[in-house]
């Protein structure tokens, strides 16, 4: 075979699939599965094993392979053993991938920020107006279901939902996908969940709550990305780290780092691929071998520190220095600030620590017309919500939101440093933002 179409290692839904999806539009190139398979791809291959045409990738004699098509990575480092082939002069390699980096030069690539590589290669089916088949449309949705969380993850496009709609119209079986994307989760997956609510700790980084858990495993336990979102939902953090220990037979240590993330601003793929893995900003996973747990454990505190810095975060985005009153400033004398500067609301700050919050809608508790000259504090609302300078505007809006308040002061070590409004937010998510 001169062509062939390969993928990661540890392949999930949307490697498979774009695999598939290659095969039509390269007829002539053979899809190489890698030995390492995600559990339920490995299930529904088994079931479906005399529909796909495919080889093993460690029985491809490389020497013979003149073109390389990779789906689902652009790292040479995520194809394990055949990656050898990138010392090769004479072979040509285009890549399909989703992720927008990575280190393989190719002679052609298809490289977008959408939700599921599958998404793309759906793209060239339609303009190729190809046929598939009902089992095919199935297997093309549940690699875009599985990248995307059924279309609900931030990565997700207009185009990922289109191409699902495709798919659906093509006799995609809704409960084919499910069944195939529900994981396993029985008494090992159940007892590691509780070793690492046991052996976690709470940080605070950048103003990101954050939790690892490092605990160590004895052999297989599938799964475990369902047990890290599961441990992250129960800690209620923004981000959510599991470190799995075992020992390889040669007696040294292999770390599985497994990163959940519920934050637009933390994004979990980028801290797996400086660390040599990969995965997408809710989800990723990287395989460190040799490398002492608690120092994989600090490499993920420093990388989120670094993380944050490229995103934008409230402090990007807040007004200072705040325009405040004291909590003894007069109703009457708020008012006409109020009217002079056209806001809605202000800060009361005492000492440089935020008391309370003053807004037009405090001034409908006033009944009689002396009650303007009473002071500030008597009508303000004390019980404040604000926000950390490292947070998102995603999370900044939902926090808006949620309260139904106009404005949120941004605080740092008890002391407030700026505030931001809903207007900001808006302006921002609506590029509204004079240029």
């Amino acid at each position: 075979m001169t062509q062939i179409i390969t993928t990661h290692k540890n392949a999930d839904f949307d490697a498979f699939a774009s695999l598939v999806a290659a095969t039509l539009i390269y007829p002539k190139a053979v899809a190489a599965i890698p030995k390492s398979v995600n559990p339920n791809v490995r299930a529904f291959i088994s079931i479906h094993k005399d529909i796909f045409d495919y080889v093993d990738r460690w029985r491809v004699e490389t020497g013979k392979v003149t073109r390389l098509i990779v789906v689902d990575t652009s790292d040479w480092s995520r194809l394990g053993p055949i990656a050898m082939l990138n010392k090769r002069t004479n072979l040509e390699v285009l890549v399909w991938d989703h992720h927008t980096d990575g280190d393989i030069d190719a002679a052609w690539k298809c490289q977008e920020a959408v939700g599921a590589t599958i998404t793309l290669l759906v793209r060239q089916l339609k303009t190729m107006r190809k046929l598939i088949t009902p089992i095919q449309a199935t297997l093309f949705l549940a690699g875009l279901y599985e990248d995307t969380g059924n279309l609900t993850f931030s990565s997700c496009t207009a185009e990922d939902a289109y191409a699902a709609g495709w798919l659906l119209d093509r006799n995609a079986d809704l409960a084919l996908v499910s069944k195939f994307l529900r994981p396993a989760y029985g008494e090992k997956q159940k007892d590691v969940l509780f070793e690492m609510l046991q052996n976690t700790n709470r940080l605070k980084i950048n103003g990101y709550s954050v939790s690892i858990s490092r605990i160590h495993i004895g052999g297989h336990v599938g799964s475990l990305a369902l047990v890290v979102r599961m441990f992250r939902d129960i800690v209620n953090v923004d981000a959510a780290f599991g470190l799995f220990v075992s020992e390889e037979k040669s007696g040294r240590q292999k770390c599985m780092v497994i990163g959940r993330s519920d934050n637009d601003g933390l994004d979990v793929g980028t801290i797996m691929k400086s660390m040599g893995g990969g995965g997408h900003p809710g989800a990723g996973s990287a395989m460190l071998k040799g490398v002492n747990p608690e120092i994989a454990e600090q490499m993920i505190i420093d990388l989120i520190k670094g993380n944050q810095q490229s995103s934008v975060q409230i402090s990007d985005m807040m007004s200072f220095p705040v325009f405040s009153v004291p909590s003894d400033t007069s109703m009457a004398a708020v008012a006409k600030i109020l009217r002079q500067r056209g806001c809605t609301g202000l800060p009361v700050v005492d000492g440089g620590v935020l008391a309370g919050i003053i807004s037009r809608r405090d001034f409908k508790k006033i009944r009689k017309q002396g009650q303007l000259q009473a002071p500030v504090k008597a009508f303000m609302s004390r019980r404040v919500i604000s926000i950390e300078p490292g947070k998102s505007p995603v999370q900044a809006a939902r926090t808006l939101v949620h309260h139904d308040i106009g404005r949120l002061p941004v605080e740092e070590d008890g002391r407030i440093i700026g505030i931001i409004t809903r207007s900001d937010v808006m302006m921002y998510f609506y590029d509204l933002l004079p240029d």
